[in-house]
């Protein structure tokens, strides 16, 4: 048996990757993305309303309210003065039997709060049908 030493210079390149280190980082990065996901996509349970799309039953005794981008409010395509105006006129009509339906159109550019006056001042005439107007989306 013949041994043979070596000199002090075993000090030899390693040109390979080490890629152990790198699969041990993927596997936890795996198994922590696989325990949060399904914690993060818990929501409350309940159920929320369908979009439903019905046309328009445009009735005589309907009360079409707009509302332009300016926040003016038209009643059936007549301006009114004011607020006041507004309330009044919708008292008369909530008074009625039976109720008118009142339908609300609002701009797309026009701010909420003037929408939101409209249908508090329905609610303070004790309106019981209000409904909104909208255009449908294009047909693709």
């Amino acid at each position: 048996m013949a041994l043979q030493l070596r000199s002090g210079d075993d000090d030899e390149v390693n040109a390979s990757i080490n890629t152990t280190p790198l699969v041990d980082v993927m596997l936890v990065l795996l198994i922590i993305f696989l325990i949060t996901i399904p914690v993060v996509r818990q929501t409350v349970p309940m159920s929320l309303p369908k979009e439903v799309n019905q046309p328009r039953q445009t009735k005589p005794e309907n009360i079409e309210i707009s509302v332009d981008r300016e926040g003016r409010v038209y009643w059936n395509a007549q301006p009114l003065a004011d607020h006041a105006a507004l309330v009044d006129r919708l008292k008369i009509e909530g008074a009625r039997q039976p109720q008118p339906e009142v339908q609300v159109r609002g701009d797309e550019k026009t701010r909420y709060e003037a929408v939101g006056r409209v249908i508090y001042a329905c609610q303070r005439a004790g309106i019981a049908k209000v409904g909104f107007v909208t255009e449908p989306p294009p047909k693709s």
